[in-house]
């Protein structure tokens, strides 16, 4: 719509329920996405022992078979190249003979790559793929198919538009029947990115768009004969009266609703017989794509003081200020909202700032809920937000909402009932597990979701799908219109089912699509589908955060702090209570008794993330049992320990135990509330110095982590954990020591600190050479810190007084 307007007739431009794809294979069935998929997680995966290889072996030998079929007898007849001659030429040989040995020698070096796949892997967020997702993506590569175009990609397009479909589903957005949709209801569409971060910037190039293009509008209206028949076309106020456009006051056209503003097109034809390329030529002259973001505001938004703002969460993904800089918005109209207690945007924060928007007259063009943040898994209150814009609206503030729920998108499945109900007498472990689910306040968000007009979702996140597929759905179909720079291609007199001209990429691979397609057919997005992966995968991650919270005994060196409060901390009541509990009839149970027990159940709902991403941090106790209330010392611990598990680059990865990974809590970006009662919570006292706090995070993607043929995994995890903090305070007590020895404060040591320090700890001339010869390796009279510490421990062994 900012360039070009594809709507003749309808809002949602032709489009059916089914996307009219039939018309395209007349002598062919069109693939489907219906029905209920199956069941069995565990034919799903490869496995963490590739248990599945032979199914997955078999299966790709079978795509490369009937590909090459597929070649043969496309004009079979047609002359050949690679004669079997040509195949005995030394040149032909030397290349084979290279080929296979760069290419195993390709194959050994890739054993270096990171063990996603493993259950002692909780890094980033990655883990195994789906089968049906590797051999979906693996057949259709062999195609080559490129999703720019449906002439260079007639299936794959199809597909891409099926998963659009489904993903919408998914996410709540209903898809009308064609009945509805002939009268006007409004369609939902979705398209496959590369990743999240591209459909994060186009919703928010999306939300511009819409913002200002009832203005390019409305100066079309006032200044072009060829519009002149719709000169005085009305529309809706968000105070529920209607006036003409050309009357209304700049204000008042930047808060007009959204879907309000995408029916325009439509409307001008249907009222106005207005053709969309009549509209398009004229709207060329005025719209904010054409004249760029400085001549559009010199014309049309002169009487604006303040420049338009989106408003994130201090927990957002950093795409969004890659599209205030991409878009011209500028980061400084970037508000980032502080977050609560919990890491989720703090609601009394984004209504003050919305008001105070509105007293001020600044435009807004959206408000980012996150719905699993990258670091904390938090779901921010969209439901709360979604409330909060009906309110302004009727007081004259319109914005989008978009929910980027690039992480959290695919455990919406937990809440989607299957398409076809099959009566079952009794419910598996794995359905009871599932039932567990997401807790009451993520619940009441998540069930809204349909409500937000656009969603990032990435199927390469918690889809357990290959890379690159992350997805943008809109509610409305027609938003996709404001990004688009040329009208649908013709094919064969029809307009040709694409995607690729409304959004950022150009050339993107169809295999991508094929991938999401695959796995969504064998692996319905439903509670019998992804639900029962995420389900058990959240199960397992609350069974986690029990362990962290009850790992530290009352003779342990150290505490652990998750970031996620418990209900008793948050309702004020008995906390250590409600601890002991966890730890009878939740850390230490069975699956099976805990399926038994529904207090313990309804309580393991409730606690622990908000989905699958657990962030905390150690703190240490001094020898006298106090606990350590300097910030400084608690970060170098937990640095201490993500050293030890994290992987260093050239580092065999065969040698590490347990993966995780690392952030940093900052003032400046989270607010004092979330960094102040954080850090009292892990230090025991308030008013502690230090605004940036380390913390390490568990992503938990695997589904069978609490409960293997051989036991629950927790406890190996456990003892991984253990065994990196001890070797962490050792580190650190030698830290201390360094530090004590330096006595100039200049991060190295020289011989006489040694001599000085080593001397009034009793030790003889003869044991402080030894260790200075064993560590000033490189001979320059100095020890760094490094080679105090590689040697001071092994000195400890060798010395006189050891």
């Amino acid at each position: 719509m900012s360039n070009n307007s594809h709507n003749n007739g309808s809002q949602n431009n032709g489009l059916g329920k089914n996307n009219g794809l039939n018309k395209f294979f007349k002598f062919g069935e069109v693939p489907h996405l219906e029905g209920l998929g199956t069941r069995s997680v565990e034919a799903w995966f490869l496995g963490t022992k590739a248990e599945n290889a032979d199914e997955l072996e078999r299966l790709i030998v079978e795509a490369i078979r009937d590909h090459s079929f597929w070649r043969r007898n496309f004009h079979p007849g047609d002359p050949t190249h690679i004669t079997e001659q040509v195949k005995r030429q030394p040149d032909y040989l030397e290349a084979i003979d290279t080929l296979k040995e760069s290419y195993r020698s390709l194959l050994a070096f890739l054993k270096k790559s990171v063990p996603f796949f493993s259950m002692r892997y909780q890094g980033h967020m990655n883990w195994d793929t789906t089968m049906p997702s590797i051999l979906g993506y693996f057949a259709a590569m062999l195609y080559n198919p490129n999703n720019v175009a449906f002439e260079g990609s007639t299936a794959t397009t199809l597909l891409e538009i099926l998963v659009g479909d489904d993903l919408c589903r998914m996410l709540g957005y209903n898809i009308p029947d064609e009945a509805a949709i002939e009268k006007g209801a409004i369609r939902p569409w979705g398209h496959i990115t590369c990743g999240g971060t591209v459909a994060n910037i186009e919703a928010i190039w999306a939300a511009r768009n819409l913002k200002f293009y009832p203005q390019a509008l409305q100066a079309a209206l006032q200044n072009e004969p060829s519009l002149k028949a719709a000169k005085d076309i009305n529309i809706s106020l968000p105070t529920d009266e209607s006036k003409p456009l050309i009357e209304l006051d700049t204000w008042s056209v930047l808060n007009l609703k959204g879907d309000d503003i995408l029916a325009l097109p439509a409307r001008l034809y249907k009222e106005y017989q207005i053709k969309s390329e009549t509209l398009t030529d004229v709207l060329s002259q005025y719209s904010l794509q054409n004249l760029g973001m400085a001549e559009f505001s010199r014309r049309f938004l002169s009487d604006i003081k303040s420049a338009p703002v989106f408003l994130v969460p201090a927990t957002k993904h950093y795409s969004f200020p890659k599209a205030a800089a991409l878009l011209g918005i500028g980061a400084s109209n970037l508000i980032d909202v502080p977050v609560d207690e919990d890491a989720r945007m703090s609601f009394t924060e984004v209504k003050k700032i919305l008001q105070d928007c509105l007293r001020e007259r600044r435009p807004v063009y959206t408000v980012v809920s996150v719905m699993g943040s990258t670091e904390e898994s938090a779901t921010d209150p969209l439901a709360d937000i979604l409330e909060l814009r009906e309110e302004l609206r009727s007081q004259g503030l319109e914005f989008t909402v978009h929910a980027d729920a690039a992480w959290g998108g695919y455990f919406a499945t937990l809440l989607r009932e299957d398409e076809t109900n099959t009566p079952q007498l009794t419910k598996t472990k794995e359905e009871l597990i599932t039932e567990i689910g997401l807790s009451s306040y993520v619940t009441k968000h998540f069930q809204v979701l349909g409500n937000a007009d656009s969603i990032t979702v990435d199927p390469h996140k918690s889809g357990y799908i290959p890379y690159p597929a992350g997805a943008l759905c809109y509610r409305n179909s027609a938003m996709r219109d404001l990004l688009t720079f040329a009208a649908p291609y013709m094919y064969h007199g029809e307009a040709e089912p694409t995607v690729g001209i409304y959004g950022l990429e150009g050339s993107k691979p169809g295999a991508a699509a094929a991938s999401v397609y695959l796995s969504h057919k064998v692996i319905r997005p439903t509670k019998s589908g992804y639900g029962r992966i995420i389900g058990k995968a959240l199960f397992n991650c609350k069974k986690l955060y029990a362990r962290l919270l009850c790992m530290a005994r009352p003779e342990d060196r150290f505490i652990i702090v998750p970031v996620p409060r418990l209900p008793a901390e948050i309702s004020g009541s008995n906390v250590e209570q409600q601890i002991q509990f966890i730890r009878d009839r939740i850390d230490k149970a069975s699956n099976d008794e805990l399926l038994a027990d529904k207090e313990a159940l309804h309580l393991l709902s409730e606690i622990g993330p908000d989905q699958n991403i657990i962030t905390y941090a150690f703190n240490f106790k001094h020898p006298d049992g106090s606990l350590n209330t300097d910030l400084t010392l608690a970060n170098r611990l937990n640095r201490a320990i993500y050293e030890k598990l994290s992987i260093d680059p050239g580092e065999d990865i065969y040698g590490y135990k347990l993966i995780v990974s690392t952030t940093d809590f900052d003032a400046a970006h989270y607010g004092e509330v979330f960094i102040e009662h954080y850090k009292q919570r892990l230090l025991g006292v308030s008013g502690a110095t230090g605004s940036s706090i380390t913390v390490l995070r568990s992503t938990v993607l695997e589904p069978w982590l609490a409960e293997t043929s051989k036991g629950s995994f927790l406890d190996i995890l456990e003892h991984e954990f253990r065994q990196a903090v001890a070797d962490a305070l050792f580190r650190d007590a030698l830290l201390q020591v360094f530090e004590d020895v330096d006595k100039n404060k200049d991060g190295v040591l020289e011989v006489s600190e040694i001599e000085a320090k080593f001397k009034a700890l009793g030790y003889e001339d003869e044991d402080i050479k030894m260790f200075w010869n064993m560590s000033d390796a490189n001979k320059d009279s100095t020890l760094s810190m490094e080679e105090f510490l590689q040697n001071f421990s092994q000195f400890l062994v060798l010395s006189s007084r050891s």
